[in-house]
């Protein structure tokens, strides 16, 4: 953990009342047990989550099989090129490492023959269906499930500041997921800060790098909710900051109608 990005958290980002999630609740009707789930604000976009492939690309052999194989003793023999570490090592919300790059969904979709994501679903475990539960390659390193990796959410909090009223020093609302701190289904666990700082919330000594399961502007001008379940981030909020999202070369984003 960054000590300095921990410390900057833990004082700006204070703990906030239950009570400050009422409007949120009452836009999105929900529970906010996997996080809340907003409508288009007139808009909405999907960013998808990272995930990644290694130089030595995809391997007939499952993560699953690999690691077994490598706890049995089969070191970096186990997939000739890839150091165990790599894979079964890399830090969690981060990039994997200089042997990895950035695999986009639609990049992958395509070679497999499948849509980037099926129509009527959200963006989940079930993605990329032509990879079967548990096979997924160990030389792919699937997208973060419940939670967004620190390069995504760091570009992410950069173009809310560059499209909102108040910029940088918008007055934010963060919000957990009971699932991921055990914290009480009836008291919602909030944080409150301004759009300057969010980035320092991936290194909150409290929150263990889950990014929050929802970030919102106090006045609903724009909500984040990544929810527990998914592999991707739905941005409600004005249309201009929705086209950002999705003509952005950083990132990865897709409108899906049967989920704005």
């Amino acid at each position: 953990m960054h000590e300095t990005a921990a410390a900057l958290a833990d004082a700006r980002w204070p703990l906030a009342p239950p009570a400050d999630a009422g409007r949120l609740r009452e836009l999105t009707a929900d529970d906010g047990i996997t996080g809340f789930m907003s409508p288009a604000l007139p808009d909405a976009a999907w960013l998808l989550h990272s995930l990644y492939e290694h130089e030595v690309g995809p391997t007939d052999m499952s993560f699953d099989a690999y690691a077994r194989a490598v706890r049995a003793g089969g070191g970096k023999d186990v997939i000739p090129g890839i150091d165990p570490a790599e894979v079964l090592d890399a830090p969690t919300g981060e990039h994997p490492g200089p042997r990895w790059r950035r695999l986009r969904w639609a990049e992958l979709a395509d070679r497999l023959g499948d849509p980037t994501v099926p129509e009527g679903r959200y963006p989940c475990h079930s993605s990329f269906p032509s990879i079967r539960p548990g096979t997924w390659p160990a030389g792919l390193r699937a997208p973060s499930e419940g939670h967004m990796d620190r390069p995504d959410w760091n570009r992410l909090v950069d173009l809310l500041a560059a499209h909102g009223p108040h910029g940088a020093e918008t007055a934010c609302l963060a919000y957990w997921s009971p699932l991921l701190q055990g914290a009480d289904f009836d008291d919602p666990h909030l944080r409150a800060g301004v759009l300057a700082d969010a980035k320092v919330l991936f290194d909150h000594p409290e929150e263990e790098k889950w990014t929050p399961s929802n970030l919102w502007a106090r006045d609903l001008s724009w909500v984040v909710c990544t929810d527990y379940d998914l592999w991707a981030t739905k941005v409600s909020g004005p249309r201009a900051l929705v086209e950002a999202l999705l003509a952005d070369p950083e990132i990865e984003a897709v409108r899906l109608p049967w989920a704005a």
